[in-house]
C-alpha cells in the first residue's frame, strides 16, 4: 500500500469524519427514541463520546456515540423513574468504566475465543441491518407501526440501491472522496434537484439546537437513588465494554495495529461521566460507524475530532440542510457496513471446523440478536471453555510398568483437573496392585484443588488396602500447589527429594 502525504492523509480523514458525522445522526436520533428521550439527547451523546474518546481514547480511528447496547437498557430506567435517573445512571456508568480501566481488566479480553469473537460480529451485522428496516416503516394514526405504502417503498429502495451502488463504484473511479460521503451527496442531490418525495432526517426530527451546556441530575442523592441507578449503571457499563474492546479488537485485526485497551476503557468512562453531566444519554464504540471510518482508510485522531465537530456544527448552524438528506442515502450507507461487517467467509466453515466452533459462533450471534450482547458474549466464553476442558480431560492417559523392587509405576501424561478427575480414577486399580505404588508426574501436571482431592481420595483407596502410594517428580509448581493444599486435604509428605508420599496418616 503506497505511503501517503501529510496532505492526502488528512485530506481521507477530514472527509471520513464529515461522513461519519452524517451518519451518526439518524443512529444518534433512532437510538434516542428507543430510550424514550429526545433526538437532541442522543446528537449531544455521539458529540460528547466521539470527541474525548478521539483525543484521549486508546483506538484512533474508532468511533463513538449513542448506541443499542446501552439504549435497550435506558428505556425501562426512564419510563418507571424519568430522564434524570437516566444521567444520574450514565454518571455511574462512566465511574464503573473508569474503575475497570484503572484495575486494568481489559486485558482479559484477549482471553474471548475467535469463534465467539465471530458471533459477535455477525451478530452485531444482523442487529444493525435489523435497525434500518424500521426506517421501511411509518406509524398510523392509530399508533399502529406498519410497512410504507408501495409507491414510497419502492423509492425509498431505489434510493437505498442507489447510495450502494455509488458507494461500490467510487473507488473505481476515484478514491479522492470517500465513498460513502459520495453516496450520501449523489442520492441527497437527486431527491433535491427532481423533488423525489421521500423521508428525510428533518422528517425524523429538528437538529437545531445549542451547545450542551452542565446539567447536575435532578435526583435525591441518596442510597435509594444509588440503589435504583446502580444495576442499570451496571449492565450499560458491560454492555459497553463488550462491545467496545471486541469492536478495538477488530478494528486492530482490519488495520494491523495494536490498540491500547485500558486507555479505550477510561475514556469511555471519562466520556460517559461528562454525558451525564451535560444531559446526553451515554454510549460507547459503536462498530458500523468505525467500520466505515477505517474502510475510508481514516485511523488517525483527528477523523473523530472531525466527526465531533462536524457534529455540533450540524446541530448550531446547519440543522436546515442537514435535514434535508434522505434517510435512503443513510441507510445504504449503514447496508454496505453490513455487508464489509458480517463474515461471510464463516459460512464456508460449515463441515471445516469442530461443531462445537461452529455452534458457539451461532449461539454467541442468536443471542446477540434476540437478547443481549454481554450475555451473548459471556455464554460463548462459558461454553468455549466447557468444550475446552471436555476436549482436554480426555488427554490424560498412563503408561504402566514394573520396577527391579516389584514396584507398580504409573506414568501418567496430561493434565489432572476438575475435569479429568474421573477418568484419572479409573487408571487405577488398588486391590490388584503391589504395596507400593509410584505414580510418575514427570509428564503430567496437577493444577486445581479438584485434582488435589482426586489424589487425596485415590491415596485413601490404596491406605484401605494397606498399600502405599507416591507422588514423582512433580514439578515445582505443581509441589507448590500442593504444599499450599495441607490444610484443605490430608496429606503427608515423605522427607525423600525424589519421592512425595500421599495417605491419610498424621507423620
Amino acid at each position: 500500500m503506497p505511503t501517503l502525504s501529510r496532505f492526502e492523509e488528512t485530506k481521507i480523514n477530514v472527509l471520513s469524519g464529515i461522513t461519519v458525522a452524517l451518519a451518526l445522526v439518524p443512529e444518534a436520533i433512532a437510538f434516542a427514541m428507543v430510550a424514550h428521550v429526545s433526538p437532541l439527547t442522543g446528537l449531544y451523546a455521539a458529540f460528547i463520546l466521539v470527541l474525548i474518546t478521539s483525543i484521549w481514547g486508546g483506538r484512533p480511528g474508532m468511533v463513538s456515540g449513542a448506541s443499542g447496547a446501552t439504549a435497550v437498557v435506558m428505556t425501562a430506567l426512564v419510563v418507571s423513574h424519568g430522564v434524570e435517573y437516566l444521567f444520574a445512571a450514565v454518571v455511574l456508568m462512566g465511574l464503573l468504566q473508569i474503575l475497570f480501566a484503572v484495575a486494568k481488566l481489559s486485558k482479559f479480553v484477549r482471553l474471548i475465543p475467535h469463534p465467539v469473537m465471530l458471533g459477535f460480529i455477525n451478530g452485531l451485522a444482523i442487529v444493525i441491518f435489523l435497525a434500518q428496516l424500521d426506517h421501511f416503516k411509518i406509524k398510523t394514526p392509530q399508533g399502529v407501526e406498519q410497512w410504507m405504502p408501495d409507491s414510497a417503498l419502492l423509492i425509498m429502495l431505489g434510493l437505498v440501491a442507489l447510495a450502494m451502488l455509488v458507494i461500490y463504484l467510487t473507488p473505481r473511479v476515484t478514491r479522492a472522496i470517500p465513498a460513502t460521503l459520495s453516496g450520501v451527496l449523489v442520492v441527497t442531490a437527486l431527491v433535491v434537484i427532481f423533488k423525489i418525495p421521500t423521508v428525510t432526517v428533518g422528517d425524523i426530527a429538528s437538529l437545531s439546537g445549542s451547545l450542551p451546556s452542565f446539567h447536575l441530575p435532578e435526583v435525591p442523592w441518596t442510597w435509594h437513588t444509588l440503589a435504583i441507578i446502580f444495576p442499570y449503571s451496571l449492565i450499560m457499563a458491560a454492555n459497553a465494554l463488550v462491545e467496545t474492546l471486541l469492536t478495538l479488537n477488530l478494528i486492530d485485526e482490519m488495520t494491523d495495529t495494536r490498540g491500547k485497551p485500558n486507555k479505550e476503557s477510561l475514556a469511555q468512562g471519562i466520556s460517559n461521566v461528562a454525558c451525564g453531566f451535560f444531559g446526553a444519554m451515554g454510549g460507547c464504540a459503536m462498530l458500523g460507524e468505525s467500520i466505515i471510518n477505517v474502510s475510508n482508510g481514516a485511523i488517525r485522531r483527528l477523523s473523530g475530532i472531525t466527526t465531533a465537530i462536524f457534529l455540533i456544527s450540524f446541530i448550531l448552524f446547519a440543522s436546515k440542510l442537514i435535514e434535508q438528506i434522505p434517510v435512503a442515502a443513510l441507510v445504504g450507507v449503514m447496508f454496505v457496513v453490513v455487508e464489509k461487517t458480517f463474515e461471510w467467509s464463516s459460512l464456508r466453515f460449515f463441515g471445516k471446523l469442530p461443531v462445537a466452533d461452529i455452534f458457539i459462533g451461532i449461539l454467541v450471534a442468536g443471542i446477540t440478536v434476540f437478547v443481549d450482547i454481554t450475555v451473548a458474549v459471556a455464554a460463548g466464553v462459558v461454553v468455549a471453555a466447557l468444550v475446552f476442558a471436555w476436549e482436554h480431560a480426555k488427554e490424560i492417559r498412563v503408561k504402566i510398568a514394573l520396577d527391579a523392587q516389584g514396584n507398580k509405576i504409573y506414568e501418567l501424561e496430561g493434565t489432572l483437573f476438575f475435569a479429568s478427575v474421573a477418568q484419572f480414577n479409573a487408571l487405577f486399580t488398588p486391590r490388584e496392585d503391589p504395596e507400593t505404588v509410584i505414580v510418575e508426574f514427570r509428564k503430567a501436571r496437577i493444577v486445581d484443588h479438584s485434582a488435589i482431592e482426586a489424589i487425596d481420595a485415590l491415596a485413601a483407596r490404596y491406605e484401605r488396602n494397606g498399600k502405599k502410594l507416591y507422588l514423582r517428580h512433580l514439578s515445582v509448581d505443581c509441589r507448590d500447589l500442593l504444599d499450599k493444599a495441607r490444610d484443605l486435604v490430608e496429606f503427608n509428605v515423605a522427607e525423600d527429594p525424589h519421592y512425595r508420599v500421599a495417605d491419610d496418616k498424621i507423620n
